[in-house]
């Protein structure tokens, strides 16, 4: 038997005659592609669409030719598709979301040339679906959104098209500006009102859904490759910003240990460049003067906000820092099976495991971003490496649109815990602690060693606190001189004009004492950068261990995309302290920033409810505000004392039980009871006979006699009841027929007898 007899045996399967329902799922599927093509920057709906709308064309005017040949062809296309598929899948085992995308478009623009005789148009549907739904995991701005919405408008009309094909109900087709069919028409004012209703609904949802940490899989998202142009060299650090400045090289060239090799490559940096931080290098020379103009650089997403640390310095140089063990960074090898590197840095105790996933907007240095202490990198090189001081270095700067994943285990701060730390720093696995971040110029420590002691001896005297416990742990001193750094000294306003210092000035010195005596008007202070750098010095001049860091604020929580938002202007240095079994400790000096960098501890589980709140709260007097945050603090409070309450024991939990099943039961009789009032509240406002009627059908549903349903009539309803009820009713259903379309006047008191009758059989 031949082919065409063997297709011509087969059942014809009448075609979709709907041009309306395949023009809507046409346009449903192309507003997928274009909404992954926003999320993704990727350009396939410049070839899909384009496709799929001469697929879908050809096949609504071959709809009724069973077209054996294109068959064929179009397995065969299927066949290339699923071997590009694997080719793709094989190079992005890292993330496959956007390979199984593509394989989706591809299938359905071949899709489109086999439609003529599909009754059910559900793949394309399906398709379209699951690219909104890709779209949406990896869209990272808020042009996602608008595409959403254009799909959820087009979807809703195609639900209904395609259960009136599955029906089998008259085709509905466009003449005039209105859907005509032998059937109701589409409703338009219905679904209009039901898409108003969904996105409501879906941004009542949205606000309150509480934002779970992420990455409950072990596949972290990076990118494919990343371009390398050389041999990696560890002790290199390339700044897109700071490049071939001066004379003594390349600024990305490594420094050797010593101050007089800091101050030398500080030379090369003199140059501002207003679109990167001048700290992401190994030397920071802290007299350069000028302000960054605003610009995105990453978007982050973090299981946990946080000071996004790049690197670390150790000594200081008199108007800067160096990174004085440049060359001892470590390379680390990525197994050639695994897409990850394990990171050879010290754990603690009391650590949290966060997960973040950084996405490049803009070029950035080879140094990169991550929570402190990191333990897991998936990046897509076979090397990096690690410096001393815990900073990750990639073998090229990282261009824009690269992804990498960092998994930290981020100490915990507990202040009662770091308070009590001690000063032990002479156990062997902490000596060199000592030896390396105690490091301060002679003449310097002579003039800041008794300045800082003295004023942690008048602590109990100074305005800064209240408190009459003299410091008597490192924690507390190193709070205590970063907010005395805040309340005493101030960043000018003008920072372009703010004078250099002079060559052979120290910065601290001149920060702290160069107003002492003058008496013309003097501010003292100077660049947010230097507020880090002088609480870092005051803490070595008392021998607390300390290190200057440079990294970027989390930046604006979008609660739309649920990334932190960073943009260059976020990048600061700030104070980390050395606590002896716990690690290293944030602190920020900075005027107008938080004392303690975001951490583990804040949490964006409910971040659009906080944003939401912080919305209205700015609208409302100060004492409604007030009153609000105390009630809702106090029932949260009650909640968190029940919850503690109900686990502890078996005697909690059995308390807990019953106090569900009351008030389980009392929300249920409140339930009824508000039901019952509104049902009256309704009935009130009837006109008497609908009123009786209303009230006989109440009494036939508590009989659980048939319930009149939507498309019954009174009458119809009347004649499915059993012969003695229907008899009894018979006055009733006719009165209300003759009032309600006929307009008769009727005996409402007689009737109303009638329901007495009836209520005393019941």
């Amino acid at each position: 038997m031949t082919a065409n007899r063997l297709f011509s045996a087969r059942p014809i399967v009448d075609p979709e005659n709907s041009l309306l329902l395949r023009v809507l799922i046409q346009l449903m599927v192309s507003i997928g592609i274009m909404a992954t093509d926003v999320a993704a920057d990727t350009q396939m709906s410049f070839w899909a669409v384009p496709l799929s709308l001469v697929g879908a064309t050809w096949s609504w005017r071959q709809r009724q030719r069973p077209q054996i040949g294109i068959k064929f062809a179009l397995a065969a296309a299927l066949l290339v598709a699923l071997f590009h598929f694997f080719q793709n899948l094989l190079g992005n085992l890292n993330d496959t979301r956007m390979v199984l995308a593509e394989l989706l478009v591809e299938v359905q623009a071949i899709h489109t040339f086999d439609m003529p005789r599909r009754k059910d148009l559900g793949y394309s549907i399906i398709i379209g679906v699951i690219l909104i739904s890709v779209a949406a995991t990896i869209g990272q701005t808020m042009a996602f959104a608008p595409m959403l919405l254009v799909f959820l408008a087009v979807a809703l009309p195609v639900m209904v098209l395609d259960y009136r094909s599955r029906l089998r109900l008259p085709v509905l087709e466009l003449q005039r500006g209105t859907f005509q069919g032998q059937a109701a028409a589409l409703p338009v004012k219905s679904l209009s009102k039901l898409l108003a209703t969904a996105i409501a609904l879906g941004l009542v949802v949205f606000a309150v859904m509480p934002r779970l940490p992420s990455y409950q899989v072990q596949s972290m998202p990076m990118s494919s490759s990343l371009p390398i142009s050389s041999t990696f060299d560890a002790s290199k650090i390339v700044n897109p910003g700071y490049q071939s400045r001066g004379k003594s090289g390349q600024a990305g060239q490594g420094v050797s240990s010593g101050q007089g090799a800091g101050k030398a490559k500080e030379e090369d940096q003199d140059a501002f460049d207003d679109s990167n931080y001048y700290g992401f290098n190994q030397s920071m020379n802290q007299n350069v003067r000028g302000v960054l103009k605003p610009k995105l650089v990453m978007r982050v997403r973090s299981q946990s906000p946080g000071f996004w640390r790049v690197l670390g310095f150790d000594r200081y140089t008199g108007q800067g820092w160096v990174v004085s063990k440049n060359d001892e960074a470590k390379k680390v090898q990525r197994p050639g099976w695994a897409n990850k590197f394990s990171l050879p840095n010290p754990t603690y105790s009391k650590s949290r495991r966060i997960v973040q996933s950084y996405t490049t907007v803009a070029e950035l240095p080879n140094v990169l971003p991550a929570l402190t202490t990191p333990d897991e990198l998936y990046f897509p090189t076979p090397e990096m490496a690690v410096d001393r001081e815990g900073s990750l270095r990639a073998p090229g700067s990282l261009v824009p649109n690269f992804t990498y994943t960092v998994i930290s285990q981020v100490p915990e701060r507990d202040p009662a815990a770091l308070a009590k730390a001690g000063e032990n720093y002479k156990i062997s696995s902490v000596r060199k602690i000592l030896a390396d971040y105690l490091q301060i110029p002679e003449t310097l420590a002579a003039k800041l060693r008794p300045f800082t002691e003295k004023l942690v001896a008048d602590y109990t005297l100074s305005q800064v606190s209240r408190e009459t416990t003299p410091l008597d742990n490192n924690y507390d001193k190193a709070l205590y001189l970063a907010q005395y750094l805040k309340q005493n000294y101030q960043i000018p306003q003008d920072l372009v004009n703010l004078p250099q210092l002079p060559a052979n000035a120290d910065l601290a010195d001149w920060f702290l004492f160069r107003c002492q005596g003058v008496k013309k008007e003097c501010v003292a202070g100077g660049y947010p950068d230097h507020f880090a750098t002088v609480h870092t010095l005051m803490l070595r001049s008392i021998g607390i261990p300390a290190r200057l860091a440079v990294g970027f604020d989390p930046g604006y929580f979008n609660p739309f995309t649920g990334m932190y938002e960073v943009k260059n202007t976020d990048a600061h240095a700030l104070t980390e302290v050395y606590f002896p079994k716990y690690g290293w400790f944030a602190f920020d000096p900075i005027p107008g920033h938080p004392l303690l960098p975001p951490s583990v501890e804040d949490s964006q589980v409910f971040g659009v409810v906080k944003q939401l709140w912080n919305w209205v709260a700015g609208l409302l007097p100060v004492p409604v505000t007030a009153w609000l945050a105390w009630a809702i603090g106090g029932i949260l409070s009650l909640l968190i004392t029940i919850w503690v309450f109900c686990t502890q024991g078996w005697f909690g939990a059995i308390c807990g039980l019953a106090g569900v099943v009351v008030l389980s039961f009392g929300g249920w009789m409140l339930w009824r009871s508000w039901r019952r009032w509104r049902y009256g509240h309704w009935l009130k406002q009837q006109p008497p006979m609908e009123q009786v009627y209303q009230q006989m059908l109440s009494l036939l549903q508590r009989r659980e006699l048939p319930v009149r349903q939507m498309h019954e009539t009174p009458l119809e309803h009347w004649h499915g009841l059993d012969g003695s009820i229907g008899m009894v009713v018979e006055p009733i259903v006719l009165a209300y027929v003759a009032w309600r379309y006929g307009g008769e006047p009727q005996n409402v008191d007689y009737l109303r007898s009638i329901l007495l009758t009836i209520k005393s059989k019941s």
